[in-house]
């Protein structure tokens, strides 16, 4: 594995070429970041597209399809998208609002009696997934968007693959884009589907998760996604006021609007959505001020993996980020009057861009010991150069700093015990802001768990077990199996 830490280093600085051609610039600068994100995490395939309004300013295919028979990537390849489902899902559900069908108001019990939820919770929290907790308060990543699919299912009177087809495929004329059922279903239709691959010891090959819901299930091409975003910026499947509102976060400082992520980067809008399967990854992320949209699909889930996507921040991926420098900053870092503002965004990017450096050699640690120390290294640098943690620090940083100690403690290496203070700072800080977070609790029990600090590991392991409202999920088993083999 090549130095993540060489290999990226080169990425802080912002271009700044002579060339008037400045769209070739952004090209030229992102398809070469590509190749090598590409080769750092060891993706057999990614195709990719970024557009410019309706206009195509970059389409590409790198790599394999099928790393076994040497088959390349081409344009006629469909990759499953997983949970950019969701976004198709969101613009149902404001279809059926603008129909008079829906209220997001609407209590979900209405729809699905037997759920067994707390009867408070809303249609609007599934869609933006704040339903676990307190309904309506904290952003919580949630199985329960699936319920979404019975919501549909009964408001629109019609089976949700049904109501798909009516209202989004067969409107945009989407031939290469299919709710995957079986491998039956891929055979009859010649679907295309990338090989599978995911990464173990090396990468292998992998397996195609079939079924369908509201969360996920949709296999696509990047040229059938071009049309179904120009549909969005076009206001052809929804006004624009319901796309605003599907487009608004929930709430004040939470991530995630009405089946997409919402946040604000630099001043910056962006609007996104990822899917992650075991063998498979997907982004679609749009900048609506700058009428930019990025689209990348591949065929492991390294596109998505590493940055933990699911905790709501955009810019903890390697990849969205040289798309940010290359096709936004590139084109604000220009002329004398704009260098007052360019080194303002400039310093939090290359904040966000060490973080997110660091958290993905944290990632490939598990199998490159050389990234291990790379993380170590990234991570000194980023408190040294930005001493005031607190201000910056987020659920992914936590992350970071608690995925190296479980390197170590499953690699039998030396623990980056340096980040000891800072891990357990970070943690009480999210807490103190979210007493629910599962995620916060998970990282501060495990570290506790490991220095032998019983009391504190079981404060934090129960605080788990005892979250209100909460669907279960793989850190409740881990915090009760940890309690029944400590405690009892």
């Amino acid at each position: 594995m090549r130095s993540g830490f060489l290999l990226f280093v080169g990425l802080f600085l912002f271009a700044c070429s002579s060339s008037n051609d400045q769209e070739t610039r952004q090209v030229d600068g992102f398809q070469k970041d590509l190749i090598q994100l590409k080769e750092y995490f060891q993706i057999p395939g990614i195709a990719a597209m970024v557009l410019k309004g309706d206009a195509i300013l970059y389409e590409d295919y790198l790599g394999y399809a099928d790393l076994e028979a040497k088959q390349p990537l081409t344009a006629e390849v469909h990759f499953p998208i997983a949970s950019i489902t969701k976004v198709f899902s969101g613009v149902l559900a404001m279809q059926q609002v603008e129909e008079g069908r829906l209220s997001l108001e609407n209590l979900v019990n209405r729809y699905i009696p037997a759920m067994g939820v707390d009867s408070s919770i809303l249609v609007k929290h599934l869609l933006s997934h704040t339903s676990q907790g307190i309904p309506g308060e904290q952003f919580y990543y949630s199985s329960r968007f699936g319920a979404m699919t019975s919501v549909l299912t009964q408001s629109s009177g019609k089976d949700f693959a049904g109501l798909m087809q009516e209202k989004i495929f067969d409107p945009l004329d989407l031939k290469q884009t299919f709710l995957l059922e079986s491998e039956e279903q891929v055979n009859l239709l010649g679907i295309k589907i990338a090989q599978p691959y995911a990464m173990n010891d090396a990468m292998e090959p992998g397996f195609i998760d079939y079924g369908y819901s509201a969360s996920a299930g949709i296999v696509s091409t990047l040229h059938d996604l071009r049309i179904f975003n120009q549909a969005l910026d076009n206001n052809t499947l929804i006004p624009e006021q319901s796309k605003q509102k599907m487009f608004q976060p929930f709430k004040k400082d939470l991530p995630y609007a009405y089946g997409i992520f919402s946040q604000v980067f630099d001043g910056q809008q962006l609007i996104w959505g990822y899917g992650q399967y075991d063998c498979y990854s997907s982004l679609l992320l749009k900048i609506p001020n700058k009428d930019l949209t990025l689209i990348l699909l591949a065929n492991n889930n390294l596109l998505s993996d590493p940055a933990r996507l699911i905790n709501g921040q955009a810019t903890s991926s390697l990849f969205v980020l040289s798309f940010l420098q290359n096709f936004l900053y590139e084109s604000i870092n220009k002329g004398i009057l704009e260098q007052e503002k360019a080194a303002k965004t400039s310093a939090v990017f290359n904040r966000e861009k060490i973080k997110a450096q660091a958290q993905a050699a944290a990632f490939m640690a598990r199998w490159d010991n050389e990234a291990y120390l790379e993380s170590q290294v990234l991570l000194e640098y980023l408190f040294e150069t930005y001493p005031a943690y607190e201000s910056y620090a987020d659920l992914n940083l936590l992350h970071t700093l608690s995925f190296l100690k479980d390197v170590a403690f499953y690699k039998d290496l030396e623990p980056a015990a340096q980040f000891d203070q800072q891990l357990e700072n970070i943690g009480q800080q999210l807490l103190a802001h979210d007493p629910y977070n599962p995620y916060a609790h998970v990282y501060l029990a495990n570290f506790h768990a490991r220095k032998d600090h019983i009391e504190q590991a079981r404060y934090h392991y129960e605080s788990i077990v005892n979250l209100p409202n909460f669907a279960k999920n793989w850190y409740t088993e881990d915090a009760t199996n940890w309690i029944k083999e400590n405690l009892q």
